[in-house]
């Protein structure tokens, strides 16, 4: 039982911190079958009361018999307390950005409901390494490339520093047959050509190990987005955020430029991760390259415009 042991330390120091109760999401995959079982044992001991939540996206012919497979499982393996969610998925932006969207709606009703200490979600070390190949190939700067975070609020992701061959081997050690969810097969993906096809080849032309020295490296680029986006905070306190001076702006170095006009730019009422960098190369013009230009339109109805010196943020809501 020595991967189920390993699950069991990744997520011990969380289990000890918390006072009344953990959610944990299973899709019925190794993964997070594999961070249930490790849960379970460590909550048991803790006196813990712990909610798996299972999604029923309701996109593929018998996900309810998967759902309520995977909440039979829980219930075999101990667990008191499942709860089966059905969502619906608008498909918007992709099926699995929408997907994702549908989930964690689902999660927050779930968090409003049971109000726990914690929500554990099942990512590892491969998702990690697959979201720092597709950051890269977005070309979407350092907090994309920074990948997955350990901590996001009251979502936790103990299992970053675990692979996926061990979630699988815990499966085995406990007599569990995960889920294989057939989206993961589909080279439709991004991600999953990244999983299959990609890493696979870096490891064999490059040399074995890839996966571990993207997560290292995730970890390190999220120290230092972190700390810049603490910089670009302490720029802007005690500052309107929507009338801010541009020579002040101009003097600092770019990369902590970028991340005040992101922030203002968000606080102007752009929403949540709707900024690209092609959003912000002509708002970082107004600042270094300015030519008498008008004014800029950006997700969220919110314009910039460069006046006396100062750059004015708004919002138009149609």
């Amino acid at each position: 039982m020595k991967s189920t042991l390993a699950i069991r330390q990744a997520v011990r120091p969380w289990v000890q911190n918390a006072q009344l109760r953990i959610l944990i999401g299973v899709s019925g995959g190794a993964d997070s079958l594999a961070l249930a079982i490790g849960t379970l044992a460590e909550c048991k001991s803790a006196d813990l009361d712990l909610v798996a939540i299972v999604i029923d996206h309701q996109l593929q012919e018998g996900s309810a018999k998967v759902a309520e497979h995977t909440s039979q499982q829980l219930l075999d393996l101990g667990f008191t307390n499942v709860e089966v969610m059905k969502v619906n998925v608008e498909v918007i932006d992709g099926m699995e950005s929408s997907a994702r969207r549908a989930r964690y709606s689902a999660f927050d009703e779930a968090i409003a409901k049971y109000q726990p200490d914690y929500f554990f979600l099942a990512h590892t070390k491969n998702d990690q390494a697959e979201s720092v190949l597709l950051g890269l190939a977005r070309g979407s700067g350092t907090r994309s490339l920074s990948g997955i975070a350990e901590v996001n609020g009251i979502f936790i992701r103990p299992l970053l520093g675990v692979d996926r061959a061990m979630t699988e081997e815990v499966c085995v050690e406990n007599g569990i047959t995960p889920w294989i969810d057939p989206h993961n097969s589909d080279s439709s993906y991004a991600r999953v050509r990244v999983r299959r096809e990609i890493l696979p080849l870096m490891e064999r032309e490059i040399g074995p190990g890839i996966v571990d020295a993207l997560a290292r490296s995730a970890g390190i680029l999220r120290e230092d987005a972190d700390a810049l986006d603490e910089l670009a905070t302490e720029y802007l306190a005690g500052q309107d955020p929507q009338d801010l001076a541009v020579e002040p702006l101009r003097k600092i170095p770019k990369a902590l430029r970028i991340r005040v006009l992101r922030r203002a730019i968000y606080l102007a009422g752009a929403p949540m991760g709707s900024l690209s960098a092609d959003h912000l190369l002509p708002i970082e013009a107004l600042i270094t390259n300015w030519h008498g230009q008008g004014e800029i339109s950006l997700p969220g109805g919110v314009k910039v415009l460069r006046i006396s010196g100062r750059l004015s943020l708004s919002q138009q809501i149609s």
